[in-house]
This record gives C-alpha cells, structure tokens and sequence, in this order.
C-alpha cells in the first residue's frame, strides 16, 4: 500500500512523465530541425555515427526512450501501489539521458566507446529501476513489461556496435523500432480499447470493444515474427508473408475495439489513428520486401505514424489525466496530432512532391516540428505546474 509522503521539490520531478514527457518534446522541436540542416549539408556533428544513423539513433533511443521512461515511471505506481519515483532519483535519470544525447551528438571529448557507455546508461537504469519496483510491489503479473525494455536496452548496446565494427547500423535501427512498436502492441492495446469502453459507457452505448482474448495474443505474436523477420531479414520472403498476415490481423484487432464511434473526441479517436498506423506499418513492410516501396516507406510509417503518433496521443492524455485538466484535446491538441499524420504522409511522398519549393522531406520536417512546437506551447505550462482541481471529466 501507499504511505504518504510529503514532496515539497520542483513539480518537474514530482512525477515520472513530467520531466520525460516535457524534454521529449523539447527534444523532438529540436532533434528534427537539426537533422533536416544536416540532410542539406548545411551543418555537421562531430559524434562518430554516420549523419543518418545520427538521427534513425536519436528518434529511437533519444525520443523514444525518454517517452518509455515517461510511462513507465508514472504507470508502475499504479500496478505496485507504491509511491512514484520522484526528486532527485528523477533528476540523475534526466541527467543520464541528456548526457547520452550530448554524447552521441559529439559535445562530450569521450570517444565513440565512451558514447556507447554512457547511452547505454539510460536504458539500463530505467529497466533496473522499473524492475526493483515491480518486485517491491509484488506485481508479478506486469514483469513482462521488463523484457521489451531491457531489449530496447540491447538494441542500443548493438547499435553502436554495429557503428563501431562496420560504420553504420543495420539490424539494429529497425531492432529499436521494432521494440518500440511492440510495446505498442502490448500497451496500447490494453488502454486504447480501455479507454474506449470507459467512454463509450459513459454514453451508455450498448456495443464495446472486445476484450482481451486470445485473437489478440495471436495478433502480438505474428506482429512480433513479423518485427523480427523485418530486423534480421528485411527483403526475404518471410517479411512478404509475415508482414501481411500482421497488417490484416491488427486491422481486425484495430476494429474490434470501436474507434469509429469515438469520433466526437479526438483525444480518443488519434489513439486509433495511431495504431492505425502500425498495421499500415506491417502492410509495408510486405510491401518493402517485396519490391514494392522503398526501404525508407516502412521505417517512417513505424517511425512517424505509428510511435510518434501513440506517443503525442498519450503524453497529451497522460498529461491532461494526472495534472487535473479535462480530457479535452481541443483544437491546437488535435491539430498537432494532424500535423503529424500529415507528417507521415509527407515523408512516405519523399522527394517526388514538391509544393511550395519544399519536398516531402522539407514538408515532413516542418509538420514534425510544428506538431511539437504546438505540443510544447500547451503541455509544457501543465507539465512544470503543480496538479490543479479538475473541474470538468465528462468528456474524453
């Protein structure tokens, strides 16, 4: 059980998303911009990845990383019944994970192995201190959970080997996206129907999502042979099969769950949109495999749509939720959220489309940077404010 505390330090680290979720965002404002100046030539880093494994690293184990950790930290409390992490056990993790970025980017004289080693840091204390609480709390049932984030750790470890050993990454650039859209698969879909039925009952709708059965546990485990066949073995014919027998399944996991009636709130309905994208994501990676898009297609989808996407939608809610504001998304929120579907779209057209002077890289990168820039503008204010009363919960 809880006992109570009294936190009487900075509201940033009062709670586990919001020191995670804020600089996630500034990172992502910021991230994207810089890698467009490096993509035109314009500027350089002096860290010792390639200019593009610079930025397929960053978006996984930068980004990515700090949102997991932004969940996790603020979840696991309430799967244990413990108290959340918070003061200065949060601070040190904050400083671990801008220490990984400074690194990597170049800012610290430590060479590429010392890059690896302090990166790999990050990971490694969230899996550890996510473990030690799960233990604590006996809350054997959510252990699971550890393995897809101490394989995100791994992921890390092998993809600055790879960038040692042979100048760019392979398998570990689509391995960290992999993980990040199996815990997708495994967290989202648990609170996307969740959140579903709990709306859909407060209008006394009669129809709900499906629960949890064994049709989804089917849908995880062929959408997890299809990650790793994309891994390890992206153009082979098991990715063909496995990625279109994944696509179709969680279009159908996707539409038990109702989302078409959730249009009148668009915090609701961009979760669906999201894992929208990770069938869409499957679909391309038959697609890539077998010949028809190019390699970069499925990469965004996942990347962009898929991640990106489930990301904004749940830090937004998470946000909302634990700083006393209605789950109201509004429309700057949703807006966002739409800037980066367009953003996805954008990038998938590449330089074949032009409008305005500006390709589909140039537009992907501006909608990106807009969305957050938004994202920021609102949550920011939330995230490093203390928790208000809220006044209004009647919609989602």
């Amino acid at each position: 059980m809880k006992t109570r505390e009294i936190y009487e330090g900075p509201a940033l680290f009062s709670y586990g998303f919001r020191p995670f979720f804020l600089f996630a965002g500034v990172f992502a404002v910021v991230a994207i911009p810089m890698w467009w100046l490096i993509w035109r030539g314009d500027i350089r880093l002096s860290g010792h990845f390639d200019p593009a494994d610079w930025h397929i690293h960053e978006m996984i184990f930068g980004y990515g990383a700090a949102v997991v950790a932004g969940f996790l930290f603020t979840s696991v409390p309430n799967w244990t019944g413990r108290m959340p992490t918070r003061g200065w056990p949060l601070a040190v993790l904050l400083a671990l994970w801008l220490a990984g970025r400074a690194s990597v980017a170049g800012l610290l004289p430590v060479g590429p192995v010392g890059a690896a080693i302090i990166d790999q840091m990050f990971l490694l204390a969230v899996a550890a201190m996510i473990a030690r609480e799960i233990v604590a709390g006996r809350n054997w049932k959510n252990l699971k959970v550890l393995v897809p984030v101490s394989l995100l750790w791994g992921a890390n470890i092998l993809f600055h080997i790879e960038a040692l050993t042979q100048g760019v990454s392979d398998i570990g650039r689509r391995l960290g996206i992999a993980l990040l859209i199996f815990l997708i698969m495994l967290i989202g879909g648990r609170i996307v129907p969740s959140f579903t039925r709990n709306w859909l009952a407060q209008r006394k709708s009669e129809r709900m999502p499906v629960a949890f059965n064994r049709f989804d546990g089917v849908c995880i485990l062929i959408g997890a042979a299809a990650l790793v066949s994309w891994a390890i073995a992206p153009f082979h014919a098991a990715s063909v099969l496995a990625g279109g027998a994944a696509a179709l399944l969680h279009l159908m996991r996707l539409l038990r769950w109702r989302g078409l009636a959730t249009w009148r709130s668009p915090l609701l309905l961009m979760l669906h949109v999201a894992y929208l994208m990770v069938s869409l994501g499957f679909a391309s990676i038959g697609a890539g495999a077998a010949g028809l898009v190019g390699p970069a297609v499925s990469a965004h989808v996942l990347g962009i749509g898929a991640v990106a996407g489930m990301t904004l939608a749940v830090m937004m809610r998470a946000t909302m939720g634990h700083t006393g504001r209605p789950l109201v998304a509004g429309p700057w929120l949703a807006g966002a959220f739409a800037l980066i579907c367009a953003a996805t779209l954008a990038r998938v057209a590449g330089q074949g489309v032009v409008i305005g002077g500006l390709d589909g890289v140039d537009l992907s990168a501006v909608f990106w940077t807009l969305a957050f820039g938004v994202y920021l503008w609102r949550v920011a204010p939330w995230l490093l404010g203390p928790k208000v009363a809220r006044k209004a919960v009647s919609k989602v």
